[in-house]
């Protein structure tokens, strides 16, 4: 098992999420035709090595579970969304702390030249097989749902998404960074361990301790599924 895609909260994380809500999964009935599936900057600049500037080498592994939660929510009425990540000149400007102070020169000119589209770094890794009625909705900023970032959740709004399940890449980064916006707008949001990846294992860790204690619920990707279809087959849908 890739110890970057996995997780097993400990025994006093555990007892602390106890402690606090009574349950460790507040999130087990997922109704599928409210829920979404936000799969964060699984593209060949992050997924793919030498195609961009930042490659976490244990992306490529959550493809296959990434792509059973993708079918399973299809199957059952639910939404799949492809969320990119994508440099413009506005967000070189209107982030530009960013962009300017927390860049190298050369990683922001990799960067600038690999996450436009069109450019191979840009587009969906190849394990990953978007379907008719899914979405492809760009972002720039980590979060998806932060003001001036996408119209990620416009977009949910419209369509009556009230549940919000993230995977992708980085865990402690962009997949963090749109779960927690998500809490804070009240989806009722998942984080799913083994569909996120990070550089390395205790980044991975602390993000999904961290978001499960103050944030959400985790839950494994054919966890995940499961809840999706006994809720489906309570609803009789």
């Amino acid at each position: 098992m890739n110890t970057c895609t996995s997780f097993t909260p400990s025994s006093a994380l555990i007892e602390r999420v106890m402690a606090r809500r009574g349950r460790l999964h507040p999130f087990e009935h997922l109704v599928p035709k409210r829920t979404a599936l936000v799969v964060v900057d699984m593209q060949n600049g992050f997924v793919k090595e030498g195609a961009g500037h930042a490659w976490v080498p244990a992306a490529a592994s959550t493809c296959p579970a990434i792509e059973r939660t993708a079918q399973a929510l299809r199957a059952l009425g639910g939404q799949v969304v492809w969320v990119l990540n994508t440099f413009t000149p506005e967000s070189l400007e209107s982030w530009s702390h960013f962009h300017q102070e927390l860049s190298s020169p050369h990683w922001l000119a990799l960067r600038s030249s690999t996450m436009v589209p069109g450019s191979e770094g840009h587009a969906l890794y190849a394990d990953l097989h978007p379907a008719p009625g899914d979405l492809h909705i760009p972002k720039t900023r980590y979060s998806a749902f932060i003001q001036g970032s996408s119209d990620l959740h416009e977009t949910l709004q419209q369509r009556g998404i009230d549940t919000v399940l993230v995977a992708g890449t980085v865990t402690h980064v962009c997949c963090e960074s749109t779960a927690r916006d998500a809490m804070m707008l009240n989806y009722r949001t998942v984080m799913l361990s083994d569909g996120c990846s990070a550089f390395t294992e205790q980044e991975h860790t602390l993000s999904l301790s961290n978001f499960m204690f103050n944030f959400g619920d985790v839950q494994s990707c054919d966890q995940a599924a499961d809840n999706l279809r006994q809720s489906a087959a309570k609803l009789g849908s």
